[in-house]
């Protein structure tokens, strides 16, 4: 008896098994295209032909022993048939080395083995071993607190644990990695992907290959790619809902009032994927169709939420797909490369709401990341809201906006040009302006010191004194403030037709907003488990601003049931912590 070998078997290791218990009695012979078809996907560093030429050297090994012959037979691939392999012609070059030998033939190809029944060759089809993504030894170094596992050929298996924000390097065993066990696991890894309806083999490329297991995402370094074999398996600690971010009802409306275009920035490891998550999800609960873009796809959300890899390769062919497919909204993970950014633009600007992760080490940094990617006068088209992600916490929001005007720092009318204003969410203060300067771009600061603040606040007094008695000045910077009067002596300062207010202007050289002198009153706080609790009653639905003392913490909203609560991990918290320990009292304007 005379059996031929395919590819599939090879790679699966299934015939020195075979061999080892008998079950296998009579030569075989291993098809040149075969070879051919291993000694590539060796070259390409792929982990498939590493094994398969493994096991052809266990095969050898083994006929010495049995007594049986090992064969060679066939033609190498030509080109032509490298270029049809897709077609199934290599599977053809094999089939006919069967044929001609009038051999059995052994495959765990399905395809393979029907073909080669139709054609009247006799052939046994061996159905692959299931392996469970459970059931793999790469799930054996996982505890529940762990976020990644780090594997190195002769180092110490170690990982990452505890929470986000907070995790440490813990050894799990002291004998070193060998290259043989390294090499067991990938496989392991590799087989249960494919066979695992929720999982997927994402990129495969010359000596690296990452691998979407489940929850887990899996990547394999390997020569000439890393100077020693690695596997790294990173997997999300938690599993998160908009609410658990403090997320404030108005960010919340921003989301839903429309689609927008947002970018949740941080640094690596800061849990920014796992909010895109909880947003995709938070959008879906309110009737929007949620789309992802990911390579790879590792996001942890909704069945209902489709997660679309790069097709042939490029997110743009994905993007003109999805643009077919029409969501409301759309989760671009890692938007990071040019083409990321200009695919990401398209499909903005194409209506479609677009939600991009980036890396960035501040809030700032994502927008200028877009600089010289995205035209300067489209970003505020492109990008609305910025969201920064530290720690697994929200730390600042900005939204853009676009407007002509002289920029900070600058007094000549003539030098007014479009400028993109960097705003806090919170305070709606100007914090960056964006402009060109020659052919420069600039992004500037426009925050100033509070002795700078002091004496513009002290200048603008100065001015608004010889026109009315009875007012406030809050100075947001060098080019802007505002002053409150009281209602009936609006018209003093305001003038006819608002010549009174632009001579003011004229006068200071800056943007003077008037509005009605708000009344003051001192609240009660009550601390609850997470929270402050800040009694407002009377003023349900209403906006205020919060002082401690003579000092603005914050701007917030009312609730139905006239409190204001502020998460004590959030900055406003932190900043009614320090001022009830400072013994100061708690103030709202109105």
């Amino acid at each position: 008896m005379k059996y031929v070998v395919d590819t599939s078997v090879l790679i699966d290791g299934r015939i020195s098994q075979l061999l080892e218990k008998g079950e296998i009695k009579g030569d075989i012979i291993i098809p040149e295209a075969v070879m051919a078809e291993l000694e590539a996907q060796a070259n390409f560093g792929k982990i498939s032909g590493f094994q398969g030429l493994e096991e052809i050297k266990r095969i050898r090994e083994l006929s010495s022993k049995l007594g049986i012959k090992v064969e060679f037979k066939g033609i190498r691939p030509t080109i032509e048939h490298v270029k049809l392999a897709k077609g199934g012609e290599i599977d053809n070059l094999i089939r006919k080395v069967a044929e001609e030998e009038n051999a059995v033939l052994i495959t765990s190809d399905r395809v393979q083995y029907y073909v080669a029944v139709a054609r009247g060759i006799e052939a046994i089809y061996l159905r692959q071993e299931r392996i469970r993504p459970e059931d793999t030894t790469i799930m054996k170094f996982f505890t529940p607190d762990t976020s990644s596992v780090h594997l190195r050929e002769g180092v110490k298996p170690f990982a990452k644990r505890g929470e986000i924000g907070r995790l440490k390097l813990v050894v799990l065993r002291d004998e070193p990695m060998s290259i043989e066990e390294l090499q067991r696991i990938a496989q392991e890894v590799i087989e249960a992907a494919r066979q695992d309806e929720d999982s997927s083999v994402e990129i495969e490329r010359r000596g690296a290959t990452i691998v979407q297991l489940r929850d887990l995402r899996i990547a394999i370094a390997e020569r000439p790619f890393a100077d020693r074999m690695e596997i790294t398996a990173v997997r999300p600690v938690a599993k998160l809902s908009i609410e658990d971010y403090g997320v404030s009802e108005e960010l919340k409306k921003r989301f839903i009032e429309k689609q927008r275009g947002v970018l949740i920035a941080g640094p690596p490891g800061a849990g920014k994927s796992t909010f895109a998550a909880s947003v995709a999800n938070f959008l879906m609960d309110h009737g929007y169709l949620v789309k992802t873009m990911e390579s790879p796809r590792d996001l942890m959300v909704r069945d209902e939420v489709t997660q679309y890899a790069p097709l042939e390769g490029e997110m743009r062919l994905t993007a003109d797909i999805l643009l077919l497919v029409r969501p409301d909204y759309t989760i671009y993970d890692e938007v990071r490369k040019s083409e990321d950014f200009q695919v990401f633009a398209d499909m903005r600007l194409a209506g479609v709401g677009m939600i991009g992760v980036t890396h960035a080490t501040r809030a700032i940094d994502a927008i200028q990341r877009m600089i010289g990617r995205v035209e300067l006068g489209v970003i505020p088209q492109v990008v609305d809201t910025v969201i920064f992600i530290d720690a697994g916490r929200i730390t600042k929001v900005y939204e853009l906006n676009f407007t002509v005007k002289v920029p900070h720092g600058m007094f000549e009318a003539d030098l007014a040009r479009p400028v993109i204003e960097v705003i806090d969410f919170e305070t709606k203060e100007v914090e960056y302006e964006i402009y060109t300067y020659g052919e420069q771009v600039v992004v500037m600061p426009v925050k100033i010191g509070s002795a700078a603040l002091e004496a513009v606040k002290a200048r603008v007094e100065g001015v608004i004194r010889n026109y009315v008695s009875h007012f406030s000045v809050e100075v947001l910077s060098e080019r802007r403030a505002i002053v409150k009067v009281s209602p009936d002596e609006i018209p003093s300062i305001v003038g006819r037709r608002g010549k009174t207010i632009k001579k003011i202007e004229d006068l200071l050289g800056m943007k003077i907003d008037v509005q009605p002198l708000t009344e003051r009153k001192e609240v009660d706080v009550e601390e609850a488990n997470k929270h402050w609790i800040l009694h407002a009653e009377g003023l349900e639905g209403r906006k205020v601003r919060v002082y401690a003392g003579d000092e603005y913490l914050f701007t917030a909203s009312v609730g139905s049931k006239g409190v204001i609560k502020v998460r004590k991990d959030r900055e406003a918290g932190k900043a009614i912590r320090f001022a009830l320990m400072k013994r100061d009292k708690i103030y709202i304007e109105y």
